[in-house]
């Protein structure tokens, strides 16, 4: 393994030159940083980042706890983080909880064992008011950015969440501006802070419009295709018949367009339906979906600059990014409308 000492007898100077040399300090002439440089590369020098941790007191690390890659939000979110990380001189541990409680707490203790400089979390969200791993990340004054919105066992930090309300009553408004007036709605996980949100936004634009929320075209869902399906179902078993389908997520409206394509039902001329997410698949669908763009690029952008905020000693607020209503194929006047 090549050393600093290595570097120093080739070039004639002391081993604290080389290393001001390859930090880049301004007590070093251009000259000899210029020849040490290209000396440590073509020796394959590699810097012990053990050694630089302990001198500094950093590692240069930053840890992520995602739910999982396998949904594209996530994966978006993770490719900005990263990017944005590498620019600023930071590598990238990554975990997944699988939304398992137990699970994310193994993976916040093996990251904090890894001296991280810093967290970015998407809580597990749970019912219970306190959750013992994130008391002691704050008693550890962890830099740590929530990925959402905060519940009550992580109120205390600070969160990169999108306008979840006020995008999920835009989609209502626009199926209500088509002519729709029973609208079914799919829900979300009942422990997700965010999921509550979309479901206020649905309601609070069929108040505005003068409609009662009707329980009935209210179905417990969750957050994956396969939620979708057995909501749809429901909602057929039921025979509510509505003329419009507002979707928690992307992932439960494809299951939900499956399973009423399956059974002959025309999407939108029969029913119109809208998600939320916009991931790649909704736009590539067999009937492209009406959905909501969430910013995961620049969600994942905003987090690395609270985070550098919170490490520089500048604590930054909650912030709530924007998400435009993307209208396409899957959404139309109701069919009473148009005779």
């Amino acid at each position: 393994m090549v050393r600093l000492k290595d570097i120093a007898q080739i070039v004639g100077v002391s081993v604290m030159t080389v290393s001001k040399a390859l930090r880049d300090e301004p007590d070093v002439s251009a000259a000899t940083k210029a020849k040490i440089k290209q000396l440590a590369l073509d020796m394959g020098y590699v810097p012990d980042s053990s050694a630089q941790g302990l001198r500094t007191k950093t590692t240069k690390l930053f840890g992520l706890l995602i739910p999982s890659t396998t949904n594209p939000i996530y994966a978006r979110i993770m490719f900005a983080i990263e990017e944005r990380a590498h620019e600023l001189g930071y590598d990238l541990l990554v975990a997944h909880t699988h939304n398992l409680p137990e699970r994310e707490d193994a993976c916040l203790r093996r990251l904090l064992s890894r001296r991280v400089d810093g967290l970015f979390i998407t809580p597990v969200y749970r019912f219970e008011a306190e959750a013992r791993i994130y008391q002691e990340i704050l008693n550890r004054k962890i830099p740590t950015i929530l990925l959402g919105s905060p519940a009550p066992f992580c109120r205390n930090f600070p969160a990169i969440e999108i306008e979840e309300l006020v995008a999920s009553y835009n989609v209502t408004k626009h199926l209500l501006a088509l002519g729709h007036r029973k609208i079914a709605y799919l829900t979300g996980p009942a422990t997700a802070p965010w999921a509550h949100e979309r479901f206020e936004g649905y309601r609070r634009a069929l108040r505005e419009a003068g409609i009662d929320l009707d329980d009935k075209l209210v179905f417990q869902s969750g957050n994956t295709i396969e939620d979708g399906i057995k909501a749809a179902r429901q909602m057929l078993n039921e025979n509510c018949q509505p003329t419009a389908i507002q979707a928690v997520s992307d992932f439960v409206a494809i299951g939900c367009a499956n399973t009423l394509l399956q059974q002959g039902i025309k999407i939108p001329a029969e029913v119109s339906l809208a998600g939320f997410g916009n991931i790649l698949t909704a736009e590539h669908y067999q009937i492209p979906l009406t959905t909501v763009s969430q910013p995961k690029y620049r969600l994942g952008n905003a987090a690395v600059e609270a985070m550098m905020g919170l490490i520089q000693g500048e604590p930054r607020p909650i912030k709530r990014l924007s998400a435009e209503l993307i209208e396409r194929k899957s959404t139309a006047a109701p069919a009473s409308a148009k005779s």
